[in-house]
């Protein structure tokens, strides 16, 4: 620096008490407080801390209000003093914060760091002046106080190590003893004691202080030693001869003979019972003939107290044997880096001779990649490497030929992709390599990958309550509603329990409020520091444009998952293209995949994309741009993905693959309509009843996520195509939602464009399959005042006549039902007219009028043969059976019944199901097996609980209470009478004042 002309020798102490030095003599006129926040800038030097991190290491929770204030006055102040002695560039001012940048040599934190890299302990250990920020009493000092007299202890027992393997033991015996009275409980220290002792012939003192320090570890933390120590005081106990100094060791020359080399030499490996005290427990030295002080560096990032869960990957990591490249791959915000740092750590003692880091700066924003020749530069002068090639391929052969021959752990830290990383990879060595990044980089032959997803609710409980602390003991569900609206990320994970810290008002419950709204949520997740918006916008803009495109369009997808066609019609692509452009997608960690062929949005990710699609910044305001401009795109997109236009393709591309999935399951299901939509995309043709079924189970969440929030088109065709599929599969809720919406669309659109009919119809039915016999008369009836269609009056007609005859108004429902058996003949409805025929055969059998009703099963049976329909062909023989117990043939009954239960498991429709087996079980009984028919009922009560069908559930808890009573079991039988009781009441029914009677004979 200059002053004034001339030059000034500036430099920063922080090992000590904390000064500003120009030419070796302390400026003044830094108060105290000044002296803290320059401190923690330099700490971080070359980090941008922003003014919430700095008031937090000031103060901590207990923030003065005039803090903001303080802080700006410091850099004031210390503006002004830097400024004075010519250092005004140390200190600058960057978007989100400060930053210290004291340039080389003049930081001896810094200084400290390399010179232990270089191995010249000693020379590191003099730069030390007491305790490290000796004059800082801000909140942040005891923590770093403690990290900092760590590293100089890691350097002292380094130093005694080295100094032991050298033979040195009486020179550095008074030296360790110094340090093991300082810090007594300190294992690696007190076993390089013990063994300087044995090996100055003093192995009664070397067993006293093994001794003492067991006791007082026993005492202090009720702990044993660990495994190396054990073996270290056995071995002297026993005079082991592995323990015995070298030949030539003791002398000053400091060096062994080749036959007695270390490990790792040309010419020998040194014994394992020969490893010191805190050496690995193979540990290779480097080449004969180096220092004593031989390069061991540590350039491994802080690893983080509360770091939480990730406890089977971080095993994995430990346990890896088999390669020596591992990448660690997930999207952004996931802890890639936190749990390759934490593996490193663990690994440090099975890699003595180096652990490095080096940020590849693939994930920067706002900076290029670190090129590789750039990176092998940085990772040999950790190694103590001065003399470099220039050349990448030289580079990369001199780093092959070190880990060659030396064992390294190496983190490489945001990789952009495995051709960014190849020249760093290394030969056969023994060294290991952690490479993260936010894609997999699957075209690094023999490494193995290991994928990091989102934390489980209970590890990312335990992350969330070790930095909140109390406050989130207290609310344990807020904290839960927390981590759900976070979706288990862990930076969001942190970036929350930080607020709660900086905010000691706030609940947790009160944070949860605040991330409830989607369209503001990524702007709390942020921090001047940190931002899940941010990190994924880096992510988002190192796509490709077809992939920047295609992930915006899914952020505006309602559905929770999506497989290649539907993504092909949303986009507008083929389908080939689509599946490339998702496969990218998941490579990438923009995507995930639950299960094969499906692909999702983290829940974070989905409002970064639907933000980029409609033109808002991750901020949650609309057509806000930092550079001024309006609603545009840097990256060859348009606005028309916001527009509608793609949802309206994926809501046809699902109408037609529905049509095609439904009529492959129950063929002549679905009428023919006019005005249907017109494909707009290719549909795949549907394979068979198993690919149908599959399809419409995995899309129908979907399918009704997009009818509710995507554009109001084609919805009553869905609604139509997908009806029998819900009815038959008792999803009624869904079936009620999506006849509710075609119901409102009809209406809004007026009824000359979209006739409510059909709607009113299916709502009909589906209330009535529920058990809601008011409201399905109710929407028949509405049904009717509209309805010219045949087909939809015939519909309404048939819900009515089921209506009566639950209430058991059999003129009634025999009037309803001949009427839409007349409407279905005339329309020429084959298989409605069989559906209709096998209702009103029950409706016969109620009246008595057993053959007649056998003649209408009979020819509905026939109709439903006929047209391959099997499940037509399973409601009449559940309705023969009926017929047949009326009529005291229980026997035939139970083969019928049985039958259509056959039939309706092979299509899955457990709802009816359960009808079949009530059959059965009313049918058992009949026989006078009431055990049988026991089982029966408890099947079919399950199967109807599942489907919420209430009046089969209904009718097994009648069934059961029956057969407990006729095996006498009177409890058990009023216990179900009660049960079914409460559900006809329910269902207003008049099986009410059957059970009533039953339960008084029961009581009897």
């Amino acid at each position: 620096m200059t002053m004034e002309g001339r030059y000034v020798e500036i430099r920063f102490t922080l090992l000590g008490p904390v000064q500003v030095l120009a030419d070796g003599e302390a400026v003044r006129g830094i108060a105290p407080r000044h002296r803290a926040v320059l401190a923690h800038l330099l700490l971080n030097a070359g980090r941008v801390i922003g003014m919430e991190r700095l008031i937090d290491a000031m103060w901590g929770h207990d923030r003065p209000d005039t803090a903001r204030s303080q802080i700006h006055a410091a850099i004031t102040a210390l503006r002004r003093a830097l400024r004075g002695i010519g250092a005004d560039d140390v200190l600058e001012t960057r978007p989100g914060g400060y930053v210290a940048i004291p340039g080389p040599g003049r930081l001896d934190v810094q200084d400290f760091t390399e010179l232990v890299a270089a191995g010249r302990f000693r020379d590191a250990l003099e730069l030390w002046n007491g305790d490290a920020l000796a004059d800082v009493h801000a909140a942040y000092a005891r923590g770093a106080r403690a990290l900092l007299d760590d590293r100089r202890l890691s350097a002292v027992e380094r130093l005694m190590e080295a100094e032991l393997d050298a033979g040195h033991h009486h020179r550095v015996l008074d030296e360790l003893a110094g340090h093991v009275a300082a810090q007594p409980l300190r294992e690696r220290l007190v076993g390089q004691l013990v063994l300087a002792l044995h090996r100055s012939g003093r192995q009664a003192d070397a067993l006293a202080a093994a001794r003492s320090y067991r006791t007082a570890l026993a005492e202090e933390q009720g702990l044993d030693p660990g495994r190396a120590f054990t073996a270290l005081e056995r071995a002297v106990l026993t005079d082991a001869p592995a323990l015995r100094p070298e030949t030539q060791a003791g002398t000053e020359t400091g060096t062994r003979p080749e036959t007695q080399a270390g490990p790792g030499t040309e010419t020998g490996t040194r014994p394992e019972t020969q490893a010191g005290p805190g050496t690995g427990d193979t540990a290779e030295d480097t080449d004969a003939g180096r220092d004593v002080g031989r390069a061991r560096s540590n350039f491994l990032p802080y690893d983080i107290p509360d770091f939480a869960g990730r406890t089977a990957e971080l095993d994995r990591l430990v346990a890896e044997r088999r390669s020596p490249i591992v990448t660690i791959d997930g999207m952004a915000g996931i802890g890639k880096t936190t749990l390759a740092v934490r593996a490193a750590h663990r690994l440090a003692d099975r890699f003595p001779d180096g652990q490095l880091f080096i940020d590849l700066r693939a994930h920067a924003a706002g900076r290029d990649p670190l090129p590789a020749s750039a990176a092998l530069e940085a990772l040999l002068r950790q190694l103590g490497l001065t003399d470099i090639p220039t050349a990448e391929s030289e580079r990369s052969a001199l780093w092959r030929a070190e880990l060659a021959r030396r064992r390294v752990v190496a983190v490489l830290d945001n990789a952009a992709d495995g051709e960014h990383v190849r020249p760093l990879l290394p030969g056969a060595s023994g060294s290991l390599l952690l490479i993260t990044s936010r894609r997999r980089l699957i075209g690094l032959d023999g490494a193995h990958a290991l994928s990091v997803e989102v934390l489980p609710p209970r590890d990312a409980v335990a992350l969330f309550g070790s930095i909140v602390g109390e406050r989130a003991a207290a609310e344990p569900e807020a904290v839960r509603r927390v981590l759900e609206l976070c979706g288990h990320l862990p930076l969001a994970l942190r970036i929350c329990a930080a607020r709660l810290q900086h905010r000691p008002r706030w609940t947790v419950s009160y944070l949860a409020g605040r991330l409830h709204d989607e369209r503001r949520r990524l702007a709390e997740l942020a921090t001047p520091e940190r931002s899940v918006g941010a990190a994924f916008t880096v992510s988002y803009e190192q796509l490709g444009t077809a992939e920047r495109r295609m992930f915006r369009l899914l952020g505006t997808v309602p559905g929770r998952d999506i497989e290649p066609h539907a993504a092909a019609a949303l986009a507008g692509v083929s389908a080939v293209e689509a599946e490339e452009l998702l496969e990218s997608l998941l490579d990438a960690h923009m995507l995930l995949q639950h299960e094969p062929g499906r692909y999702t949005l983290h829940d974070l990710l989905r409002e970064h994309a639907r933000s980029l699609a409609e033109g808002r910044d991750t901020d949650g305001d609309a057509n806000h741009r930092t550079d001024g401009g309006t609603n545009h795109r840097t990256d060859g997109g348009t606005n028309d993905d916001a527009d509608g236009g793609a949802l309206i393709r994926l809501l046809l591309h699902y109408l037609h693959r529905s049509r095609s999935a439904v009529l492959r399951l129950f063929p002549h299901s679905i009428p023919d309509r006019p005005n249907t939509p017109p494909q707009l995309t290719p549909v795949e043709p549907v394979g068979d009843a198993a690919e149908a079924i599959g399809w419409l189970d995995a899309e129908r969440a979907n399918i009704i996520a997009t009818v509710v929030h995507g554009p109001e088109v084609c919805i009553s065709h869905l609604a139509v195509a997908l009806s029998p599929y819900l009815d038959r599969r008792a999803h009624h809720d869904d079936a009620l939602t999506l006849h509710t919406i075609a119901l409102q669309r009809s209406r809004a659109l007026g009824e000359r464009a979209m006739p409510p009919g059909r709607a009113l119809a299916d709502l009909s039915w589906t209330h009535w399959r529920r058990g809601d016999y008011e409201r399905s008369e109710s929407f028949a009836h509405q049904a009717l005042a509209v309805c010219e269609d045949p087909h939809e009056r015939s519909l309404a007609l048939n819900a009515l006549g089921n209506v009566a005859w639950r209430r058991r108004e059999s003129t009634q429902a025999e009037r309803c039902l001949r009427e839409a058996l007349d409407l279905t003949r005339i329309a020429g409805d084959r298989p409605r007219e069989g559906f209709v025929l096998a209702d009103l055969g029950r409706i016969l059998v109620q009246t008595g009028r057993h053959e007649e009703a056998r003649r209408h099963l009979d020819l509905a049976l026939a109709l439903h043969r006929k047209e391959g329909d099997r499940l037509g062909e399973a409601r009449v023989l559940n309705h023969l059976g009926s017929a047949l117990r009326h009529q005291g043939r229980a026997e035939e009954a139970m083969a019928r019944h049985r039958r259509a239960g056959e039939l309706y498991r092979a299509m899955g429709n457990g709802g009816d199901e359960a009808s079949a087996l009530n059959g059965l079980g009313e049918a058992a009984l009949a026989l006078g097996d009431p055990a049988r028919a026991v089982d029966e009922h408890t099947a079919a009560l399950a199967l109807a609980g599942a489907a919420r069908n209430r009046p089969e559930q209904a009718r097994a808890h009648d069934g059961l209470a029956r057969a407990h009573l006729g095996l006498g079991q009177g409890d058990r039988a009023r216990e179900h009478g009660r049960s079914a009781l409460g559900l006809y009441e329910e269902l207003g029914v008049p099986e009410i004042d059957e059970v009533r009677a039953f339960l008084g004979g029961a009581q009897a």
